[in-house]
Formats: structure tokens, C-alpha cells, sequence
């Protein structure tokens, strides 16, 4: 039977949760690439063999299958708003290159990249400039950019996380990316008590860690919604931190906040009502990520691929407004030009509009 599905390449694909939002949408994956280890196995139990583990500049773009979206969130620690960071200035940084090259291969109609919201300010606004061009000047088409910055609560993820998606749109085509209208706001938000709601029933990924009798301690002086500054100072459990998620504990009535993949010293984000760290499985619920999405992997190798990936449901609002496309169901009166671009003009982003999108808190 013929597979009429819009066809994905997916780069920097970690465990997949960017790659699920768009098959829940009705794309087809049909090649996809990470090199951590750990992260492949994940993305083969969930997806199948057609990920490859290597390291991306060895990637032949040329040689991989043809496709009509590629997506990816190249690496982010150098964007990042919590880290010290160096931008583009960096190896990692430079990473999204790999991004272009494929994109200037394979000329797809659309590509899909997300990334932190420091993306926006890193050096100084010149890294989203110099990626912008970037696209804009591949040989042949240029690609119309847009740039969003999302809050995935708004999507109906149980976690506040704003990220940075950039959309480009091949030229010759006269389609307009719309940013999807959120479902949630302030009101509804999908809530962390709501998302852990007979958690402790899924089988895999719900290990407890181990922690010492100090450390639960520490957390139970720590209100429902507090972080270590709760802890009084003249405390002997009193800990310093630089960051707002030491010892951050959820609030059963909100979403929860940004949870990020790494780090120790209190980061591991923890419950509302037990003392003690979240599990995995409790982290994938907070991403919205199915139960039965298993991860596989060391409890560390897991919680690192659930907190660098795309929340399922917020890359599902994207793909569906991009499924527009395929389907022919928008708008076709296009009013920019509909032809092959080349050099670097600037022409298709407001540069004032992104640096009041870095603003926002």
C-alpha cells in the first residue's frame, strides 16, 4: 500500500519526543539521528531501526532518503538562559550548521528547529540573525522564517517551558505558518497534581532513588511550590543555590516548572508531597509523554533524555498546523513573493518583534 504521508527527517532527535507529536499527527519518520547511546535505544523501542547512532558530521545528507519536512533541535547548552553561555561562538553552537547543510541537500518544504528561548540574546541577538541568514541564502530557494517563542503550558503540557521554534517554509510555496492558538491558559493549565494522578500504577521508568536521610530533611522543611530559599538560613539544613530549581518542589496546583536534564545539588526537582525526588515516569507525565513511551537507559541516561526533549503534546499543535500544507486546507492568497531566493536579505523577519519575544518572561 502507498504511504501518502508527509515524509520527516529528523536531526538531534534524542528519544523522539519532537519526532511523536509529528506521527501523532500523521507524519512518517523515515530516517532520524542522535549519538547518544542511550537515546537511540529509547528511539528504537518506541519508533523503530531507522535512527541512526553517529555523530552527525559524518552524515552524508546526499544518501538519505527523500523527505518533505525535517525537523530538529540542535544542541541548546550554549543558547541556554541558565548556563553561562557562548552561542554560536562555540562547537556546539556551530551544530545547527549541520542543520542547514541538510536542509540546503534535500530542499524540503518545510524544516522544523527548536531551541532554548537564550537562543533569542545569545551574542548579543547575532546568533538568531546569522542562523536566519543562513537559511534565507540556501542556493536555489531561500526559506520564509518564522520565529515563535512558546510556552508548552499553553499546549496543555503540565509544565511551564518556554522554548524557541523556528519554522521555515520553502519559498516557491504559498503557504503562511501561523503560530497554533494556544488551548490553555492561566486558567486551565493542566496541573502537576492532575498529571501524576495514579502515577505510581505505570510499570516502567517509576524508580525511587536512594537519597540520604539529610536530603529528606532538607525537602520536607520545604513547602509545596518552594525552593531552598524556604529553608531558613540560621538553619542547619539551610543550603545556598544559584538557581531557583535547588530543592524546587511542584505544586499539585499548578504546572510544574521548567524541568531540566541535568545537574545534582538539589535539581532533580521533587514531589508535592513526599520527600523525596520525582521518578522518570514522573518527569514523562509532566512532558506529556504516554505511559507506555518506555525509556531505556540508566535512571541518569533517562532523566537526561526527558529533560532535553520536545514536550509530545506542544510538537503535536505544530505539526498539525503544518499538516495544513500537505492537505491543501489554507489559505492559498499569499501576498509575499512566490519564487526562488538567493542572498541574505532580511526580508521575511521582523528582528524588533524577536527581540520583544526575548523579553518576555
Amino acid at each position: 500500500m502507498m504511504n501518502n504521508k508527509p515524509k520527516v527527517i529528523s536531526l538531534f532527535s534524542g528519544c523522539g519526543g519532537l519526532d511523536l507529536g509529528f506521527v501523532q499527527e500523521g507524519f512518517d519518520i523515515v530516517w532520524a539521528n542522535d549519538f547518544f547511546h542511550a537515546a537511540c535505544e529509547t528511539y528504537k523501542k518506541n519508533f523503530g531501526n531507522h535512527v541512526f547512532e553517529g555523530d552527525i558530521a559524518d552524515v552524508d545528507f546526499r544518501k538519505l532518503p527523500d523527505c518533505d519536512v525535517i525537523t530538529g533541535g540542535f544542541p541548546c547548552q550554549d543558547f541556554s538562559m541558565i548556563w553561562k553561555r557562548g552561542g554560536i561562538n562555540t562547537d556546539r553552537g556551530n551544530l545547527y550548521k549541520y542543520f542547514v547543510k541538510s536542509v540546503s541537500e534535500k530542499l524540503p518544504k518545510v524544516f522544523v528547529a527548536e531551541n532554548v528561548k537564550g537562543l533569542l540574546t545569545a551574542n548579543k541577538g547575532m546568533a538568531i540573525k546569522q542562523i536566519v541568514k543562513d537559511f534565507q541564502k540556501i542556493d536555489g530557494y531561500g526559506y520564509r522564517i518564522y520565529i515563535n517563542l512558546y510556552n508548552f503550558a499553553e499546549y496543555g503540557v503540565p509544565q511551564i517551558r518556554e522554548r524557541v521554534i523556528i519554522v521555515g517554509v520553502r519559498s516557491d510555496l504559498p503557504y503562511n505558518f501561523e503560530k497554533p492558538v494556544p488551548t490553555h491558559n492561566k486558567n486551565n493549565y493542566t496541573t502537576a497534581g492532575e498529571a501524576l494522578k495514579d502515577v505510581e500504577k505505570i510499570q516502567y521508568n517509576n524508580e525511587h532513588l536512594n537519597i540520604k536521610e539529610r536530603t529528606k530533611k532538607i525537602i520536607s522543611l520545604i513547602p509545596e511550590g518552594g525552593n531552598f530559599t524556604s529553608i531558613p538560613k540560621d538553619s542547619p539544613y539551610y543550603v545556598k543555590g544559584m538557581i531557583s530549581h535547588v530543592y524546587r518542589r511542584l505544586n499539585r496546583n499548578k504546572p510544574s516548572s521548567t524541568i531540566i536534564a541535568g545537574g545534582g545539588g538539589g535539581t532533580w526537582g521533587y514531589h508535592f508531597e513526599e520527600p523525596r525526588p520525582l521518578t522518570n515516569r514522573e518527569r514523562a507525565r509532566l512532558f506529556g509523554y504516554p505511559d507506555d513511551f518506555v525509556f531505556e537507559g540508566s535512571t541518569t541516561e533517562v532523566r537526561k533524555q526527558i529533560g532535553n526533549s520536545v514536550p509530545p503534546p506542544g510538537a503535536r499543535a505544530v505539526a498539525k498546523e503544518l499538516k495544513k500544507l500537505f492537505d491543501g486546507k489554507y489559505n492559498k492568497k499569499y501576498n509575499g513573493e512566490l519564487k526562488a531566493l538567493s542572498g541574505d536579505a532580511l526580508r521575511y523577519v521582523d528582528f524588533e518583534e524577536i527581540n520583544q519575544l526575548s523579553l518576555i518572561e
